[in-house]
C-alpha cells in the first residue's frame, strides 16, 4: 500500500506534465508484476495490477505525456491490461478477460506496437480454448500470425502452439501437427525483443512450449503413447526450468496432460500420481487449474467403465472434487 502511494505521490509531484521519473517508476512496477504473475498466487498481485492500470489511464486520459511518453504508457497500459483479462481468465470470467483484452488491443494500436497486438490476440486465443470455443481460438490465433509482421520474439512460437491446440480440440489432425511444425521453426528463428525483456509473463519459454505441444498431442487422441511421452517431457522441463521459466499454472497444466495421456493408455495408478502435485496445490494457487482438473475427471468417468480399475479411478474422481470446491475466485473479494 506505501508503494502504491508513493507512485502516485511521484506522478502527482513531477507536476503538470509526464515526468521521467513517474514513467520509469510505472515501467519497473509493470515489469515486477509480468515477472511475478506466473509465479505468485493471484490474491497477491490483483490490486497493484489495478492500482498501475488506473494510473496508466488516468495520466493517459489528462493528457500529460508528451508523443513518445504516450506511446511507452500505451504500451504498459496495455501490458497491464493483458495481465488483468489473464486474471480475470484465470478467476473463471471469460467475459470480463476478453473486455481487458480488447482494452489491451486498443493501446497496442495506439502505442503502434505490432508484437503487442500480437500478443493480445495470443491472449484472445487463450481465454476462447479455454472458454470451450475453439474455432474462435483458432481464428484468434491466426489473426495473431497476420499481425506478426516483423517480429521476432517468442510471442511467434506461442501463437503456433496456441493454434496447435485449438485445432486439436476441434480434431483436424493435419492442421495440429502442421502448428507444432511451425512452433518448433519460430523457436529456431526467435530472437528476444521488448515485450521479452519485460519476462515473466510477456513471454514464452521452452518448457511452456513443450506443455502446449504434449496438450495438442494427448487431447488429438491419435497416438497415446506419443502423447504420454511428450507429456513426461513437459513435466520433466518443469522440473528442471530455470526461475525465468518456471509456472506453477503451467507446470500443473503438464501433469493433468500427463494424468489425461495416462488414462487413455489405461494407467489408473500412474494417471493418480501424475495428478498428485496438482492436487496439492494450497487453494490461492489454484485459478484456472481447476479447469485442468475437471478434464481429468471427466476423463475418469468412462476409464472406471472400461477397465478393472474402477475403484482406483472413483477415488481419484472423489479427490478431484474435493479439490475443485473452493476455488481461488472465493479468496478474492
Amino acid at each position: 500500500m506505501a508503494a502504491r502511494r508513493a507512485l502516485r505521490f511521484t506522478a502527482m509531484a513531477e507536476g503538470s506534465s509526464l515526468g521521467p521519473e513517474t514513467l520509469s517508476q510505472i515501467h519497473d512496477e509493470v515489469r515486477r508484476l509480468t515477472v511475478a504473475y506466473p509465479k505468485l498466487a493471484l490474491p497477491t498481485l490483483l490490486g497493484d495490477l489495478v492500482e498501475v492500470q488506473d494510473l496508466t489511464f488516468q495520466l493517459l486520459e489528462h493528457g500529460r505525456a508528451k508523443p513518445l511518453q504516450a506511446r511507452e504508457l500505451y504500451l504498459l497500459a496495455g501490458i497491464t491490461s493483458g495481465m488483468l483479462a489473464k486474471a480475470s481468465h484465470d478467476l473463471g470470467n471469460p467475459s470480463a478477460a476478453m473486455m481487458q483484452a480488447r482494452t489491451a488491443f486498443v493501446c497496442a494500436d495506439n502505442a503502434d506496437h505490432h508484437a503487442m497486438r500480437a500478443w493480445v490476440r495470443s491472449l484472445q486465443s487463450l481465454i476462447s480454448y479455454w472458454a470451450g470455443r475453439p474455432g474462435e481460438a483458432a481464428d484468434y490465433a491466426a489473426l495473431g500470425q497476420g499481425a506478426i509482421g516483423n517480429v521476432c520474439g517468442t510471442t511467434s512460437v506461442w501463437l503456433a502452439c496456441l493454434s496447435a491446440r485449438a485445432h486439436s480440440l476441434l480434431g483436424d489432425g493435419e492442421a495440429t501437427r502442421t502448428a507444432i511444425q511451425q512452433a518448433e521453426e519460430a523457436r529456431v528463428t526467435a530472437e528476444p525483443d521488448d515485450l521479452d525483456a519485460f519476462g515473466g509473463i510477456m513471454t514464452f519459454p521452452l518448457p511452456r512450449q513443450l506443455y502446449y505441444v504434449a496438450e495438442a498431442t494427448v487431447q488429438l487422441g491419435e497416438d497415446a503413447a506419443l502423447g504420454e511421452s511428450r507429456s513426461e517431457t513437459a513435466v520433466s522441463a518443469y522440473r528442471n526450468a530455470t526461475e525465468d521459466e518456471w509456472a506453477f499454472g503451467d507446470q500443473a497444466g503438464a501433469q493433468t496432460d500427463l494424468a489425461l495421456a495416462r488414462i487413455a493408455c489405461g494407467e489408473i495408478e500412474g494417471a493418480a500420481e501424475a495428478v498428485r502435485p496438482v492436487l496439492d496445490l494450497p487453494v490461492e494457487r489454484r485459478n484456472f487449474v481447476v479447469s485442468s482438473a475437471q478434464r481429468v475427471h471427466a476423463a475418469l468417468h468412462g476409464a472406471g467403465r472400461r477397465s478393472s480399475g474402477g475403484g482406483a479411478a472413483a477415488d481419484l474422481r472423489q479427490e478431484i472434487e474435493a479439490f475443485t470446491i473452493t476455488p481461488t475466485s472465493a479468496l478474492v473479494r
